[in-house]
């Protein structure tokens, strides 16, 4: 408790005052009542003077917590509006749920389960896990189960089918549930253990994060979309640059970003260590909102959130987003990143193209618009996964699928695959591959051995067709 008002009082930065207090707070510890009672006084005098502004994600937990404020370091509990697990992480979620020795999940229509990351099922062990996976939804009537054929790569799907709004409160058992930030919600990954309790209760404790303003201007140059982006600003501030913060996304340069890029942005927040991304809610976003609930999943009204003008920072860094050009992360970290025309000839042996980083409708176009007309290297395999069932249709509908089949490459149904080393598409060892999804650590597609390049649809279309880790503009005349 004492930790926790002393992260609270740091961050009103009174100086010498709030040192004075600890100091004096540590020395009464012994009179346990006096020390307790001292610290709520002076802790709601010191909320009551410090009447900064708050950020986006500060006014959604305080929303949620039933708060008029929360400063950076506080604890508080918050009550969900929705909760996420997966094939993996839900069979662990489950067991825990169960030793809570409650009869029923705190809300059917607000828990998703989407079995995704070893579906279609790879082996018997997977198909037991999705097996008990399917169980619990059945027994507990679980709305939001999507089986294989309806399903899509859950951070794809949820936002597709209208299961996240603006202003929502989200966690799920998987670090890239972030992604939902885009829509100006606070969503953020948890652990199992975590998830089974909320999915008893609707509720969940949170640390307040400290936020870093992002600061994006002007509009892309050709080829360069979200993940060029993330990955700029990953490779300046490093894996843990965002550690613990919320990344909140501003400036004029956000209205020319498509949903699928802000998507892709937000869905890596938590590879530069942060604890969500978050951009505003713009026209844009409405537009994709309100066409997302025409599923019915979801009819509450949802809120939107806007940072006050005085509201507090950790730090604010800006990007000319004219200046970005396409962007390759090199093994084994997602901050190894180089510019394209920085990169000397490496030959490749595989690309994917997909993944809930990139496996988009926006996406797939961009990747069809590089092999239309070109084939993909004889050494190479070339794997494309739409990221959800919805997208594979539409695709299909605008010959996106036959432009990927006549170029020779293959498409999948939508799963997470080869992203994790599960299925599809394993690395043997010495072999490169480059990849539109997240992460890049050693072994991560495969063998320990093998080197993962992340970069975009774009670039790793054109690698595809030359061989080498190349720039579209090398194959697109």
């Amino acid at each position: 408790m004492m930790r926790t008002v002393f992260g609270a009082l740091r961050v009103v930065r009174f100086g010498h005052i709030v040192k004075r207090f600890q100091y004096e707070c540590l020395r009464a510890e012994r009179a346990c009542l006096f020390t307790v009672l001292c610290v709520n006084i002076v802790q709601a005098f010191l909320y009551e003077v410090h009447s900064m502004g708050m950020t986006m994600s500060e006014k959604i937990l305080a929303v949620h917590a039933g708060r008029d404020t929360v400063s950076p370091g506080q604890l508080i509990e918050a009550h969900l509006d929705m909760t996420l697990a997966n094939d993996i992480t839900a069979p662990i979620a489950i067991q825990e749920f169960r030793k809570l020795g409650v009869n029923s999940v705190w809300d059917n229509s607000r828990i998703a389960l989407v079995p995704d990351h070893f579906t279609p099922n790879k082996d018997i062990k997977s198909a037991e896990q999705a097996k008990y996976l399917r169980d619990f939804a059945g027994e507990m009537q679980i709305i939001n189960y999507f089986e294989v054929g309806k399903m899509g790569i859950e951070h794809a799907l949820l936002p597709e089918q209208g299961l996240v709004l603006p202003g929502d409160l989200m966690i799920g058992a998987d670090s890239h549930t972030c992604t939902y930030g885009a829509l100006g919600a606070f969503s953020t990954g948890v652990g199992s253990t975590d998830l089974a309790c909320a999915m008893a209760t609707g509720k969940s404790w949170f640390k307040v994060p400290g936020s870093l303003k992002i600061v994006l201007k002007n509009r892309c140059r050709k080829w360069v979309g979200g993940k060029d982006i993330i990955l700029k600003i990953i490779g300046d501030i490093g894996v843990d640059g965002a550690r613990y913060m919320a990344m909140e996304f501003a400036g004029d340069g956000i209205a020319s970003l498509s949903m699928d890029s802000r998507f892709t942005i937000a869905n890596m927040a938590i590879e530069a260590g942060a604890k969500n991304g978050i951009f505003p809610v713009d026209t844009r976003t409405e537009a994709y909102v309100q066409e997302s609930m025409k599923s019915g999943r979801r009819s509450d009204r949802y809120r939107i959130f806007e940072s006050d003008a005085d509201a507090e920072y950790e730090k604010t860094i800006e990007y000319d987003l004219g200046t970005i050009e396409p962007q390759v992360a090199f093994p084994h970290l997602p901050e190894n990143t180089k510019n394209i025309s920085d990169i000397n000839e490496i030959r490749i042996d595989q690309v994917v193209i997909g993944s809930c980083t990139n496996g988009r409708l926006e996406d797939l176009r961009t990747a069809a618009a590089v092999l239309k007309g070109n084939t993909v290297a004889s050494h190479v395999r070339c794997l494309i996964f739409p990221a959800t069932q919805n997208i594979y249709l539409q695709a299909l509908r605008e010959g996106l699928i036959e432009t990927f089949v006549e170029a020779g490459a293959v498409v999948s149904t939508p799963t997470c695959g080869p992203c994790l080393g599960g299925h599809l598409g394993i690395l043997a060892r010495g072999e490169k591959a480059v990849s539109t999804t997240n992460r890049n650590f050693v072994g991560r597609m495969g063998h320990r051995e093998s080197e993962v390049y992340l970069a975009s649809p774009a670039v790793a279309a054109a690698s595809a067709v030359t061989g080498v880790i190349s720039s579209p503009d090398a194959v697109v005349k």
